[in-house]
Parts: structure tokens; sequence; C-alpha cells
């Protein structure tokens, strides 16, 4: 990549920092977890999840929203 001038274009570190004032949720598969410690889904629509992630364009960002 050096010979070749390309480079990586990633977030770099912390560029999330958390308000403090803002409320932070607890973890709820909590109550999912088995004697192994592992979280169990086992039943359709028992959870959701939902990511949401951003993609640096030229011009500004996109953002990804996946939920399933």
């Amino acid at each position: 990549m050096k010979l070749m001038g390309i480079i990586a274009l990633y977030p770099k570190p912390k560029t999330t920092i958390a308000n403090k004032e803002h409320q932070k949720y607890p973890y709820l598969l909590k109550a999912f977890k088995n004697d192994k410690n592992q979280v169990v889904i086992d039943k359709p629509n028992q959870v959701w999840s939902t990511d949401i992630t951003y993609i640096k364009l030229d011009k500004g960002f996109v953002y990804l929203v996946s939920s399933h």
C-alpha cells in the first residue's frame, strides 16, 4: 500500500465521546443467558436488534441502518 500510495480510510479512535448527562441503558439480554453465560434466543421475535453505522463520502456521510 505504501509503495502504491494507497491509504486506508477509517474512523480514528475516539470518534464518539459519550455525553455524561445522557442516560445509559442496562444490558437487556441478561435475562436470556443460560448457565454457561451464553445468550440463548430460541423463538422468533424474542429479541430485535438494530445497528447504525456511517460511511464517509467525499462530501459528508451516509448512514446505514440494519434491523434484524
